[in-house]
Parts: C-alpha cells; structure tokens; sequence
C-alpha cells in the first residue's frame, strides 16, 4: 500500500531493501544452527503464534470458494454453493486462505464477501524476490445462515503489477465444513439471520428479533495519513500528518441518526509499517493478517428495527477530517429471532451519552511533543417483549486513550507511546438470573524510528493486543478467560546505499497466551535476521500445561 510522508522519507527506501531479499523457504540459518549476521537471501515464511482453529473431530467436506491471482484492482467474482454431503447443520465452519507471491511488492488490503457478508479482512505480507508462502484461517461458524445457501462471491485484494511493483498476488480460499454428529458435537448455537446494509445504509430486520449485534470490520488503511492515524498532530504542529483535532479516533454507529455504539479502534500495523519490512518479514503485527471486526450490542434498540421498515444505520469515524479518506468501514448484522412470536415489541428505554473528552496538547522545541488524552462513554438500555416474557438489555461502554507523541525536525526522530482501552458490559435481565458479560480490551504501542549516522535507519517496536472477559449469572462467574498477544521488534538497515550494502539485522518475537475457564495456551516465537530462533509450546489450548507460567 502506498505510504504517507509520515515517519518520513524512510518508506521508499525501506522497500527498496526489502526487495533485494531472496526465497520464501521453510527457514535460513547458517551451517552452524545460528542465524546470520544479517538479513541474506532467504528467510522463513511469515508465521504467528496464534493458535490454529481447534477442529471437532467429526468428517467434514471442504469448498474453494476463491482462487484468483491479484494483478490490480479487478474483483474476484464467482459462486458458492454448500457441500451437500455435509448437510446443512454443522459443529463448526473454518475459513483458510493460502498465498503466495514472490519478487517486488508492497504490503496489500483484502477482502472476501460471500453474499454480500464480509467474512475475512486481511492484508499481504512483504515478499522476497523468490517467493513466499503464508496462510490464515479464521472460525466463521457464525456465519452459517448466509452459508447454507448458494451465494455469489467477492474477492479483491487490490494490486499493482508493472516493471517496478512484480509481485502477482496468487491466493485460494477455503471453507470446511464439520458435520455435527449427535450429542457429542452438535450444531453450533449460530445467529438466525446474518444480514448487510443496502447501498442506502438500511437495514430491515425480521420482526421478531430478540437480539441483534453489529460488527464492523474498521480498518484506517489504503496508504496516507489515516494508516498512521495515531501519530497525527494538531494542524498548528510542524508534521507531516496533521489533523484538527490530533490523533484521538472513536468508531461510532447510529441508528436514526441516534449513536447506538462506540468503541476505540485497534492501531493495526501492516506489514510495510514504521517504515521497517525487516520487523515484518517473519512475524506480522497483531491482526494483521485477520482483522477482527469491532461489535456492537442493538439489541436495546430492536424494539425500534423491529417496526418491519427500513432504518438508517451509519457508522463514522470520530477525528477523522471531512473529505479525508482511508478508513474502511464494512457492516454485517447478526440476529436472534423469537421462535415462538411473529412480532416482538419493545423499547428504548435508556440513553445516557457522556460528553466525548479529547485534548491534543502540543509543545514545541528541538524535540516537539504532542500529549493527547481522550474518551467517552455511552449506556443504552431497552427491553423487548418475546414469548419467554420481558427481557432488558444494558450496555454500558467507556473509552479511553492517552499518548505521547515525540518528533524531531524533519522526523529523522519519531515515537510514539500510547495506550487505548474499551471497556464493556452487558447486562440481560429477563426470566430467570441476570446475566452479565465484561470485556475490558486495553491496546499498547510504544515505539521509536530514528535515521541516525552513516544513515542507520532503526526501528524499535512494542505491540500488545489484550482483553479480560468474564460471564457472570445471578452474581457468580460462570465462565473467564484472559487473552494477550505481544509483539516486539528491532530492526535496523543502511538508508541511501546501493541494495547489497544495506546490511539489514532485525529480531523479531512474539507471545500469545490465552487462560480461561476452558484451560490455556501459551506459545512464544523469536526471529533473528529472518531465522526463526525460537519456537515455544508451553500448552495446547484446552490444557492446563500452561497455567500460570
């Protein structure tokens, strides 16, 4: 994707490096066993210590629903249909994509829709000249109901092929299919109804709907400033990426023009950001390879849907200057219905919309500093009448972000130290005990790019990606897990030299660790000059090797 001025000059030249790096192989270590002094011509494939999908062991049928070679910006287009052999009730349904591309490209955004549904937001990683390989999978048993019938298909990973830019994006997309057998692995609980917004952005939704959730895949990408969007400056601050009010960003959706949800979007990195590929080459940032939409609870607000109209659903982007572009906001709408009504009433109850916070304070000198602090919070509350009595839900939601931004003339000095947090409750109260459901995400980035001497271009890089939930009924927990994705690079090559004196080093790790009710999995990984060094299983999810290590 094309790169802003911001963090400089420095991008060009980072890719310019980044090409003359060689194969996609399975790894590259000397004969030793240690890695090399510097990046060479082979490094391993892009890898992550996510856990893979845990799949039922039950027989299972596999569709390709995509497989296309991205040269430019031309769709992919073709049809789906379900595995008749499977049936059309299943344990759990698994997406994975499979990619390749080899010579000169930057990092690329991409979709795939299935009826109009986004299922997978993703983006590319760097390739060497020769070529590598990577792949992604995803659980998207939620969206069974959109899968049970043929559906047209809509692929795009939007490219640039010419005598600079060589790289040809070759990818195939996948569903399984698990067959649910019984007792033992039966249907998954799914949405009744997985539905999108019209080009009007309406929404109708069947009239007995008992509990509606949006989610929207919220990226800020596509090249310019709004890739960067945490490092923005006030328009009075001498930087290249400036905005009104600084950097604070907010997700908002309405209905009838009415806010419904806020949340704090996560800061992704693609794989070409901070103007470093070599922290990128073996480990992608968090989410970067699968986007995680952001959800809302409407359910406060399906008495009002429920009218049998269309209504207005909206979703905008707080900080972001009018006429800017570069974020991506596709909706899907998932909807429980009431078996036992043809129309379930209701009402919003509740509206309660605190004063948004946001202060960029901005401090000149040899080394200019931005301090930003910002937030909102919002509670909605409504209840619906279904044929199992009254039932009220509350959502209650708070953000907050503070950051620190340091530069330097000319941004040869560039860091950032911020911090989001999104913290949610939901509280149902019907017939039987309350049930209350708390996520608390906190997202981190600190790091510094400096083009020091010899022209040194060096970045130092933290990420973390973490989230508490909890499920509590009648006052006691039922259910808990903790989840923490950390990432942290140092990467440094020559700027302004010809490609074989360069003399890129980087290292590279990543922890994942995911504790709960349901046991725990916990694996580290650690790069160096391209080399996987480290490769660490503490426990596979489900079991309680890893407690508390």
């Amino acid at each position: 994707m094309r790169r802003p001025k911001v963090m400089c000059v420095f991008a060009a030249l980072a890719l310019a490096a980044g090409t003359v790096f060689g194969a996609g192989q399975a790894g590259a270590a000397t004969a030793a066993g240690e890695p090399p002094a510097e990046f060479g011509r082979d490094w391993h494939d892009p890898v992550t210590a996510a856990p893979p999908v845990e799949a039922p062991a039950t027989r299972s049928c596999q569709v390709t629903v995509a497989q296309a070679e991205f040269r430019d910006f031309t769709p992919y287009r073709g049809g789906y249909a379900p595995p008749e052999e499977c049936g059309d009730r299943w344990s759990k349904v698994v997406l994975r994509l499979e990619g390749n591309v080899a010579g000169r490209q930057y990092d690329r955004l991409g979709y795939l829709h299935i009826g109009g549904v986004e299922v997978l937001r993703t983006s590319t990683p760097q390739p060497s000249p020769e070529g590598i390989t990577w792949s992604v999978e995803k659980d998207v048993t939620r969206y069974s109901d959109t899968l049970r019938r043929e559906q047209p298909v809509e692929m795009l990973i939007g490219n640039v092929v010419n005598e600079t830019y060589t790289g040809i994006i070759d990818v195939r997309a996948t569903l399984t299919f698990y067959v649910a057998e019984g007792r033992t692995k039966p249907p998954a609980t799914t949405p009744d109804r997985v539905l999108t917004l019209d080009g009007g952005n309406s929404l109708t939704t069947p009239r007995n709907s008992e509990r509606i959730v949006a989610e929207v895949y919220a990226t800020g990408s596509g090249g310019g400033c709004e890739e960067y969007w945490y490092l923005s400056a006030p328009e009075e601050a001498p930087y290249s990426c400036t905005t009104p009010d600084g950097p604070y960003r907010e997700v908002q959706i309405k209905v009838d023009g009415q806010l419904a949800g806020i949340a704090a979007p996560f800061p992704t990195v693609w794989t070409g950001g901070w103007s470093n590929p070599f922290l990128w080459y073996v480990i992608p940032g968090p989410r970067a390879f699968d986007v995680k939409p952001v959800q809302y609870d409407l359910t406060p607000f399906a008495g009002r849907l429920n009218d049998g109209r269309p209504h207005r659903v909206e979703v905008s982007v707080v900080g972001v200057p009018e006429g800017r572009t570069g974020w991506s906001t596709p909706v899907n709408v998932l909807v429980w219905q009431d078996e036992g009504s043809a129309v379930v009433t209701g009402a919003l109850t509740r509206h309660d919309n605190g004063a948004p916070a946001n202060s960029s304070a901005y401090t000149p000198g040899s080394e200019h500093r931005l301090d930003t602090k910002g937030g909102h919070r919002l509670t909605v509350s409504g209840h619906v009448n279904t044929s199992h009595g009254r039932v009220v839900t509350t959502v209650d939601r708070m953000l907050a972000n503070t950051s620190v931004h340091r530069w330097t003339d000319g941004e040869k000095l560039d860091a950032l130290k911020g911090t989001w947090t999104d913290n949610e409750t939901v509280t149902t109260d019907g017939r039987g005990p309350a049930t209350t459901v708390r996520a608390h995400r906190t997202y981190t980035m600190e790091g510094t790019t400096t083009l020091g001497a010899g022209d040194r271009l060096r970045t130092v890089l933290a990420l973390g990606d973490r989230a508490d939930t909890s499920t509590e009924r009648g006052g006691k927990r039922a259910s808990w897990s903790r989840f923490d994705d950390a990432y942290e690079g140092d990467a440094t090559y020559t700027a302004n030299v010809p490609r074989d004196q360069r003399h890129a080093v980087g290292t590279s790790s990543e922890r994942y660790r995911l504790y709960g009710t349901a046991g725990c999995y916990d694996r580290s990984l650690k790069t160096a000059q391209g080399t996987v060094t480290e490769d660490r299983l503490r426990g596979p999810f489900g079991s309680r090797a890893c407690d508390r290590k």
